[in-house]
Parts: C-alpha cells; sequence; structure tokens
C-alpha cells in the first residue's frame, strides 16, 4: 500500500528513482482497478483512468531511471518490458542515488 501512495504522492515527480516494487505494485492497482471498475460504472473507469495516467507515465520515468535509461524509453512497447524487469543499477547513476 506504501509504494502506492508513493506513486500517487508524487504523481508528477519525473525526476529521481523508482524500485521495481513501487512499479509493479502501482500498475497491479491500476490493473486491478481497470478490470472492475467498469462493471461498477463506465464513468468511475474514466475517472480513475485519468486519475493514474500521469502517475503511471512519472513513476515509469523513475524506474527507467532506476535502470540508467532516459524516461522516455517508457514509450517503446516491447523494449519496456525488458527495461522494467531489470534490476536497479547497484550504485549511483545520473539519476540519483541508489535507493535500495
Amino acid at each position: 500500500m506504501r509504494y502506492i501512495m508513493n506513486c500517487l504522492e508524487n504523481y508528477a515527480t519525473f525526476d529521481g528513482r523508482a524500485r521495481r516494487k513501487e512499479f509493479w505494485y502501482f500498475y497491479l492497482f491500476c490493473f486491478v482497478g481497470g478490470f472492475f471498475l467498469p462493471a461498477l460504472h463506465p464513468a468511475i473507469y474514466w475517472i480513475f483512468l485519468l486519475g493514474t495516467l500521469l502517475p503511471s507515465l512519472a513513476v515509469g520515468a523513475r524506474r527507467c531511471h532506476d535502470v540508467g535509461k532516459n524516461g522516455w524509453f517508457q514509450l517503446i512497447p516491447i523494449y519496456n518490458i525488458v527495461l522494467f524487469c531489470t534490476d536497479s543499477e547497484t550504485s549511483e547513476n545520473k539519476y540519483g542515488p541508489k535507493i535500495k
């Protein structure tokens, strides 16, 4: 839960780094919400979708930074699957200090 809250609190923070756990917990939250909310009401689903769009892009950029890549790499569909499963860089990089 703290990882999801961290992503929502830093919804527009595109600098810094995000661990795999933070990234994947937030995307699991988005997946579950995107799966169940349309059954309740389409308007609730669209509000959820729009509300999580910016935090999703921000945590994706921070995840790219954690492996030493530019945040724009998250826009390459096939590449980002490998990128988001890659372990963090073990030392400080140009995007910030090690966070593990």
